[in-house]
């Protein structure tokens, strides 16, 4: 099987060097870039719409039946944004970016000092609030991505600028749409 551009992982020094794509994201107002539902572990839709609810995060996703080993659902981490931008940077193509496993792929800066914990963020008609639990992936993200990009999106600058992603819990149900603005409030 061969690796093509799009499907290899990148090295550190390849990653380091591609990290200012990710600058110059909009830091109050965004957009929803992809929206994903996961329906079963290593599954992945791409969906026109979400519906967000408050007890089972994404309507129709695998975050509500549970975690690992009978676990309850983590409300802390009811719905995972990851930056559009630096899904691309570990990714290569947009094609590639549902394998990270987030719900949310936005155009906003979501770095630590932009969005601390407790941020609240209107996103289409849904509301969600950035929680202080980390997103640092696991042994799948390794897989398909590389050590290299585990490595790097967990380094002291990955995790400020939260190339991994953040967690998020719904505060208020609604609609996300690819498209839809993503904001800051208050």
């Amino acid at each position: 099987m061969t690796t093509t551009d799009a499907e290899r992982h990148y090295t550190t020094a390849e990653l380091e060097e591609r990290l200012p794509m990710v600058d110059g994201t909009p830091v109050d107002v965004g957009r929803v870039e992809l929206v994903i539902r996961r329906p079963a572990e290593g599954e992945r839709e791409v969906l026109d719409e979400a519906t967000l609810d408050l007890e089972r995060g994404v309507v129709g996703d695998r975050w509500s039946v549970g975690r690992s080993h009978g676990r309850p659902p983590n409300f802390k981490a009811q719905v995972t944004l990851m930056s559009a931008r630096a899904a691309g940077l570990v990714a290569g193509s947009k094609e590639r970016w549902p394998l990270a496993g987030d719900q949310l792929y936005v155009e906003l800066d979501i770095s630590e000092a932009n969005l601390p914990a407790g941020t609240r963020l209107a996103i289409g008609t849904a509301v969600v609030e950035v929680s202080d639990e980390p997103h640092t992936g696991c042994k799948k993200f390794v897989t398909r991505f590389g050590t290299d990009a585990m490595r790097f999106v967990n380094s002291p600058e990955g995790r400020a600028l939260r190339l991994r992603g953040m967690n998020t819990r719904i505060v208020e149900p609604g609609v996300v749409r690819p498209g839809d603005e993503i904001r800051k409030l208050g």
